[in-house]
């Protein structure tokens, strides 16, 4: 059976990556009636950001060459790592089940929200590799950073998750799709008031694109 790790990360509740998100997660279930579907909210549910504890467990990982998350277990060898450790656990055990990982998630900043973020801490370790998995992001911009656009170089967020994917998960570029929303920020700024015709046009080919998405995977 297949199995959609779903994760929010925007904090406002009515978001466009949410809908979007929902929108692909939607279309999944419809096609996978007995498919496993796992949510997690971030912004609701926030993960605890990494210790100290964490790092001597990714120290002791790549130490002694594990590079199979079943083996993690191993590097747990005091009373902090232990607690360390079942933060991470169920988080890593979801990832892992995962064919899917679905990520909606808003820009902050030029970047991802920290809940995010802590979250991406808590789950990866060296050497990592989640090839064979799927990466779904359905994200929501204030502005327009889209390639050829005045603000494309500052976009860390579809950039700094395809790299990630691809450098730390050894996922391939195919294995990953980005859709969204942009111009949010034209429903409330009256700079981006003109744009507004823009950002309708992006939410309507970002829902039919996430739509179509899920009944793909």
């Amino acid at each position: 059976m297949s199995t959609l790790l779903h994760l929010d990360a925007s904090a406002r509740r009515q978001s466009f990556s949410r809908e979007a998100g929902d929108a692909v997660a939607t279309a999944w279930r419809a096609h996978h009636p007995g498919g496993t579907y796992i949510h997690r909210d971030l912004a609701l549910t926030p993960v605890p950001q990494i210790g100290e504890a964490w790092t001597e467990l990714c120290d002791y990982v790549l130490e002694h060459e594990i590079t199979d998350p079943a083996r993690y277990r191993e590097a747990v060898r005091t009373p902090a790592q232990e607690t360390a450790w079942a933060v991470i656990e169920p988080l890593l055990s979801e990832l892992v089940a995962a064919d899917t990982v679905l990520i909606a998630t808003p820009m902050y900043n030029y970047s991802i929200p920290a809940a995010l973020k802590a979250w991406i801490d808590q789950v990866t370790f060296p050497r990592m590799s989640l090839a064979g998995r799927l990466f779904v992001v359905t994200y929501a911009r204030g502005g327009a950073y889209g390639p050829g656009t005045p603000r494309h170089p500052y976009d860390h967020q579809e950039r700094y998750l395809r790299d990630f994917f691809a450098g730390h998960f050894a996922v391939p570029e195919e294995a990953m799709t980005f859709l969204g929303t942009e111009l949010v920020n034209s429903l409330v700024d009256p700079a981006l008031a003109g744009r507004r015709g823009a950002h309708d046009a992006s939410r309507a080919a970002a829902l039919e694109t996430a739509r179509k998405t899920g009944a793909s995977l």
